[in-house]
């Protein structure tokens, strides 16, 4: 900075100047000076801030909304970004291993419904009555009714060999001889009723196999889209709910929504295969379910029902629809008592309300951390256990819907 001095002015007057002049020269390099720290200390204030921001945290530094089980006490995501939110699937935190449970569980019913898909129809052949030892009326009816003519199709490629019997079978002999004119016969025209049995027997074990399809399958297929719909839901619930308040709202709602959904389609295939031959009850129970459904979803919706408060309501709530279809199962079992394939179906279907039951209940009481607070903060905790008993219950149920299958391919009505 130079600064100019009058001729007339003293040298100490000139002095006096040039010391003001150098006094705010340092004043304005200081200024600068401590402008340039302060930029730079709150650019790492900024970054230590963001780096902070990605860090876990306990229970106690968390928004009311993200409090739900106090005695998970470390280990929280809080309002991460997004991507880095995402990411978190593959780092450790308390919710890690609830990500991971109903993800390999999507994973696992995904396959089961390519495999069902691909391989349970063709193993759904119906065998024939004379193999199974189960002549009916019903089928010697269809013999006789003329039905045969469908016969005109086109088979597949040996498929009228696996279900045409032995010659041998058939008493050549006696039906050639018995075709002959009297005059060349011996003992007569005269058919044995044994020959002319066998024969049937024959006919309806050809024509059964081709006149019987298997029951159709959209029910089994529902519970299996109802099950990764579920399963799925609840993965993308854990991984990505911690982002924001809002992300918060609308992916528990959406858990809600795939926890009915899997309730609901549950009872598909017991309601449907068992009271197919009876419309009035199949319709009466799948309509009721499929309203408690949708009323279960409406009441998820409310926003109050979030509240921490609501969660023995919230149990409550999914355990009394999953226990409305004790009337079916009981209904089933005394109109079908006599037949295994009830009997079998009812037994998988009791240990699939036992293992949703006992999820239920240790996601209410929050049973063990509930003993030892901060001792399963990551691995353990209840929320995990209950989603392991959701995997082992719908896949009771899948074994219990092989058993309907059967059961309908090989029976009909």
């Amino acid at each position: 900075m130079c600064v100019g001095v009058p001729d007339n002015m003293s040298f100490e007057d000139s002095m006096a100047v040039s010391a003001e002049a150098f006094e705010k020269t340092s004043s304005i390099e200081r200024s600068v000076a401590s402008n340039g720290m302060e930029s730079k200390e709150g650019g790492n204030q900024m970054k230590v801030s963001k780096e902070v921001k990605c860090e876990l945290v306990d229970f106690d530094s968390l928004p009311d909304y993200l409090k739900d089980n106090e005695f998970i006490l470390r280990c929280y995501r809080c309002e991460w970004p997004l991507k880095e939110t995402i990411l978190s699937i593959f780092s450790i935190h308390n919710e890690t291993l609830n990500v991971w449970t109903h993800l390999i569980g999507f994973l696992f019913f995904l396959f089961l419904t390519v495999f069902t898909a691909m391989m349970i129809p063709r193993d759904a052949t119906v065998p024939s009555m004379q193999q199974s030892g189960q002549l009916t009326e019903t089928n010697s009816s269809i013999v006789q009714s003329g039905v045969i003519d469908r016969l005109s199709s086109p088979l597949r490629a040996g498929e009228l060999e696996t279900t045409m019997p032995a010659l041998g079978s058939w008493h050549v002999p006696e039906l050639l001889v018995n075709c002959l004119p009297k005059r060349f016969s011996h003992a007569g025209n005269h058919t044995d009723p044994c020959v002319l049995a066998s024969v049937k027997n024959d006919v309806t074990s050809i024509i059964s196999p081709l006149l019987m399809q298997p029951v159709t399958r959209w029910p089994f297929f529902a519970f299996l889209c109802g099950a990764m719909f579920c399963l799925l839901t609840s993965s993308m619930c854990h991984l990505i709910l911690c982002h924001s308040e809002r992300m918060a709202y609308i992916m528990l709602r959406l858990d809600y929504i795939g926890i009915t959904a899997l309730i609901v389609t549950s009872f598909y295939p017991l309601v449907f295969y068992s009271f197919v031959c009876q419309p009035f009850y199949c319709h009466l129970y799948m309509g009721f379910i499929t309203t408690f459904g949708v009323a279960t979803i409406s009441v998820s919706l409310v926003p109050e029902f979030q509240a921490a408060d609501f969660r023995p309501v919230r149990a409550g709530l999914f355990f009394c629809m999953g226990v409305s279809g004790l009337v079916p199962i009981m209904h089933k079992s005394i109109a079908f008592h006599h037949r295994p394939e009830a009997i079998l179906s009812a037994g998988y279907e009791l240990l699939m309300g036992t293992f949703y039951g006992l999820g239920v209940v240790i996601y209410a009481t929050r049973i063990p951390e509930r003993w030892m607070p901060g001792r399963f903060d990551i691995v353990g905790h209840s929320h995990q256990l209950f989603h392991v008993f959701v995997i082992a219950g719908a896949y009771t149920h899948y074994l219990a819907g092989l058993v309907y299958l059967k059961w309908r391919d090989i029976e009909g009505c």
